[in-house]
């Protein structure tokens, strides 16, 4: 690392640092892992990025992009990475890798976007729809298990999760239309 990444700030960073530096992590994950042949290897870039960014948190911005600041940050620890790593294995041309990487970063925007309308939509569900689903959905469980533990004929259970999945896309396209639309 050089002077510049291994010098510490003067001062903590602030509370609203902190809340951007914790909302971006994953989409700063899946933005390295675009790039890195291995999860552990994108891991490993995420926690060398991150302290360099936690570092420089004083010539951060606050009001501009914070996830394009840090990708930023991330692509150089990335580059560093290659580059260390460059004669043990075949890797694709930096200009390819960065759009990768640039789709995966839109990608994750677009997936954090259905996320949080999904959670919108699962909040608005009646108890009993919202139970039924997270039933179903809970690990190892299939429409079958869920019918028998409910005493209920599966395709019954089945009607109903159609029913429920159908409100559901209805309300996250709602949902994302009235974003897109702010």
């Amino acid at each position: 690392m050089s002077k510049e990444e291994t010098t510490p700030t003067s001062q903590p960073p602030s509370a609203e640092f902190v809340q951007l530096f914790t909302r971006h992590q994953r989409r700063l994950y899946i933005y390295i892992l675009a790039q890195v042949p291995s999860p552990v290897d994108a891991e490993e870039i995420l926690q060398e990025t991150n302290i360099i960014i936690w570092r420089k948190c004083e010539q951060f911005e606050m009001g501009t992009n914070f996830l394009a600041w840090a990708s930023r940050i991330a692509k150089f620890e990335v580059l560093k990475f290659r580059d260390r790593n460059r004669r043990d294995r075949l890797y694709f041309s930096d200009t390819f890798i960065e759009q990768v990487a640039d789709e995966a970063l839109v990608a994750s925007d677009q997936l954090e976007l259905r996320r949080s309308a999904l959670i919108h939509c699962l909040g608005k569900l009646r108890e009993k729809d919202r139970e039924l689903i997270q039933q179903r959905y809970a690990p190892g469980e299939n429409g079958k298990s869920v019918a028998d533990v409910l005493g209920r004929p599966v395709n019954s259970v089945y009607q109903s999760l159609g029913r429920i999945r159908r409100t559901l896309m209805e309300c996250i396209h709602r949902r994302l239309a009235v974003e897109a639309g702010q």
